[in-house]
Parts: C-alpha cells; structure tokens; sequence
C-alpha cells in the first residue's frame, strides 16, 4: 500500500491485522492488558469506507471479534458503538490525506522521560531523540502536551488531530502517544520508535550522560551524529518471500526475526538480515519480525545496485571483500547508551564495551565501539577481529562464518553484556575493578 491509497480489506482482514498489532504492542511493553487502541480506516466489501477501531476495556493482545467495531468514518455514529473513548480523536486523524491507521499506546518510557513537575497548566519540552531511528523516523522530535482530563476530553479531540497533521506521533503527558501512518503496521512502528528513544533517554539520564549536549548536538548536525540514515517506512513489499521453496531457510529468517523483536535487539521492523548464496544474498531488510508481521523476504544480486539503500550496500560490501556468509544489523538500545558513557576520569566516550558479566567475558575480550563516520575499511578489519561491532548512532553490526544463527548469538549477547554495564553503575559499582585487566590493554 502506497501513501495515496487505502486497502480494501475484510473485517476478517482487519480482525487478523489487529490480533497480530495487538499481540506485538503487549510483547513489546507499549500496552497493558487492557490499554491504549488500535484504528483503520478502510474500504469493505460493498465498497464503503468504513473505521475499524478497537473496543473500550479491550485486551489488546487478546483480540476477539466483538472486540472491533466498525462506525461510518464520515458519520456521526459512534454513539451506537462500544468504540472507545477515543473514537472522536482517532476519526479526526484519518480525516487526513493518506493517513489510513492511528494507534495510542501506554509508551512507557517515553511517559516517564517526558513527565515533569513543573505548575500546570504549562507547555511540556518535546521528546527529541538522540538516537539515529527516532531522529530520521519521528523528524526530528515528538511534540508533549498537558491536558488537565487527559483520556477522551474535548480539548485532546481538538488538539491532538493537528498535531498529527505535522509529526508522526505526540504524547500526551502522562498518558501515552498517539501515532497515525499509512497502515497499522506503520503506526505502530512508530510507537515502538518513541518507546525506544524515550528508553534511550531515559537511561542515558540515569547514568549521567549529558543528553541534552547530545540533543543540541543532533539538531545541529545530524549528519555528523549519525552512521547512516535508515530508509523511510514502507510496506509495500511486506509478505512478499522470494525463497519460499526453502522452507528451512524461510524459518530460520522468521524465527531470528522474532528473537529480534522479542529480545529487544531493535525496534518493530528495524535492522535487517542476510546471508550469502553464490551470485545472490537472501535478504530481510525488516529484521525485528514479531509473529504474523513478517517483512520481506528477498532474494536480491550481490553485486551493489544504484537502487541500493546504505544499509544494504553495507550488507554486499562485506561480502564482496571477506569470506562472512551471514551479516546483521540491529539497533540495541542498550548498545547505543553504552557508547555514549564516559569513564569518571576520562573526557571521551569509551571506545569499548568491556563485558563484565562470565558469559560475554567468555564471548569477547571487548567489543569496539566506533564513532558514528566511521569509514568502512576499519569497520570491516573490526568485523574480522571482533565479530560483532557498535557504532555511536548507526546500531550494530554482527558477521557469521555460516549460519542466520550464529550471527544472532553475537547481538543477543550484546545486549545482555550492556545491560549488566548499566545496572552495575547504576548500583554505585566501581565498573573499572568488574572489568578484566588485559581488556584495558586492547
């Protein structure tokens, strides 16, 4: 679906689509059982353009089919609907040109990070990511607003609607966000955006970094505080799986797809997967795949193409010049706020991750970590000795000798490698006497 059409779908159709939405928002930590709701608008059967929204006291990641209802978009009929409290909020957004989808969830950390103690009324800082996905994918910030009744009040009906006619989503303080997009898909690939940059931030504040120097950095420069920019949003090309006479191999995309997303090694239908054939790469450019929203799965020449994005050039040039046979590329949150920590005594942010914990010790004397321009002959020498490297606002990326296993093990790894670093010194711990001694030496 392009942004200048809207699908035709079945209430079955839209029933599936929710469940699958539903399931991933709960998964995911944005919902609780009963929280936030999902909205489509759409052309049924008869050729009418009807919204399918999610019920009020619905369980999200429990869907039934009493659960949607279904009122005229361009009338007056909610009143006759169980709908949800939102209903008038969620009509005013797809009013929109190309907007076909909202969704509000209870984006935990973006709540947190954006709440303040300031006298109401007032006008709360917007969230402005500092990360590379949250920049690029939510332009640059996400606006906050105070509502003295903050679920369903007339004042979110008039407000939130136009704040969504200029950015992807918006918070409501203290509540959650509300995110529109060109499907549900999309809509709630932004939510898991805010949630993962107001996690970022979140973090970052605890361990001290000095996030707003960052920010001011970011809105500056954001060419120079970011490895590549991830490419825009699409679902044109979702489902589609040119390899599907290799069950085998289409099962072991699916199922580190949904590690990704389960695990947290990168947002909704972020990062990518490949590995290597003879003259060809199969290719998962939406790595984080939770059940049933699967991205594409392509077969696609090695050699690089005008067409190409940075991320998948990055893919080809790596194995145009080594031997790896399977490369990744997430974005841990985790990853991207260890590399912006200092040492007390030092000035810079470290050039390594230096595991503390038994496993990741045993794993890696350290992991590099890069500054975001970081050319690709280093990365690559990195990829060689390391395995697995993290660049400062560009995620990471991981080589396997053989197997979309194997390549895994190294961000999953990672992750639990930086959330040990972080929830020692947050502790009070002195890190420096967990670490090895040699790793100090690399």
């Amino acid at each position: 679906m392009t942004i200048s059409t809207m699908e035709a779908m079945t209430k079955q159709e839209i029933l599936q689509k929710f469940i699958a939405v539903g399931k991933a928002a709960l998964m995911y930590d944005i919902e609780d059982s009963h929280s936030g709701n999902l909205a489509q608008k759409f052309v049924d059967e008869n050729g009418r353009t009807l919204m399918a929204i999610t019920a009020t006291g619905a369980q999200k990641g429990a869907l039934e089919p009493d659960d949607i209802c279904f009122p005229g978009i361009d009338e007056t009929t909610f009143g006759h609907y169980k709908a949800s409290s939102e209903t008038d909020i969620h009509a005013a957004i797809l009013s929109y040109p190309g907007v076909f989808a909202s969704m509000h969830a209870h984006t935990k950390y973006a709540t947190i990070v954006t709440m303040d103690d300031e006298d109401k009324p007032n006008q709360p800082k917007p969230l402005i990511p500092i990360d590379p996905l949250g920049y690029y994918g939510l332009n640059g910030k996400v606006p906050v607003e105070w509502y003295a009744v903050a679920c369903g009040s007339p004042q979110m009906v008039k407000t939130i609607p136009p704040l969504l006619k200029n950015y992807v989503a918006t918070i409501v303080q203290g509540h959650g966000t509300f995110a529109r997009g060109t499907s549900i898909e999309h809509a709630f690939y932004h939510l898991c955006l805010v949630n993962n940059s107001g996690y970022i931030l979140y973090k970052a504040q605890l361990l001290k970094i000095d996030v707003e120097a960052i920010q001011r950095k970011v809105m500056k420069s954001p060419n120079t505080c970011f490895h590549t920019r991830p490419e825009p949003y699409t679902n044109e090309l979702d489902g589609r799986c040119d390899f599907a006479d290799e069950p085998q191999t289409v099962r072991e995309f699916l199922k580190a797809g949904e590690h990704i997303f389960q695990s947290r090694l990168s947002p909704f239908h972020t990062g990518s997967i490949s590995l290597r054939c003879v003259d060809t790469m199969l290719y998962a450019p939406k790595a984080s795949m939770p059940p049933n929203l699967p991205g594409p799965l392509l077969e696609i020449p090695l050699e690089i193409q005008p067409t190409d994005s940075e991320e998948l050039k990055i893919h080809k040039q790596i194995y145009a010049n080594s031997t790896f046979q399977s490369v990744m590329h997430t974005y841990i949150p985790e990853a991207e706020i260890n590399a912006y920590f200092k040492y007390p005594d030092q000035q810079d942010y470290v050039d390594r991750i230096i595991p503390i914990d038994v496993e990741g010790g045993f794993l890696y004397l350290v992991i590099p970590v890069f500054e975001p321009r970081v050319d690709f002959d280093t990365l690559l020498k990195a990829l060689y000795d390391y395995s697995v490297v993290v660049i400062r606002g560009g995620g990471v990326w991981a080589v396997g000798e053989q197997s979309i296993s194997e390549v895994l093990h190294h961000p999953s790894a990672l992750r639990d490698i930086c959330l040990y670093r972080i929830g020692t010194t947050l502790r009070g711990l002195n890190i420096r006497k967990l670490e090895p001694k040699k790793a100090s030496n690399w």
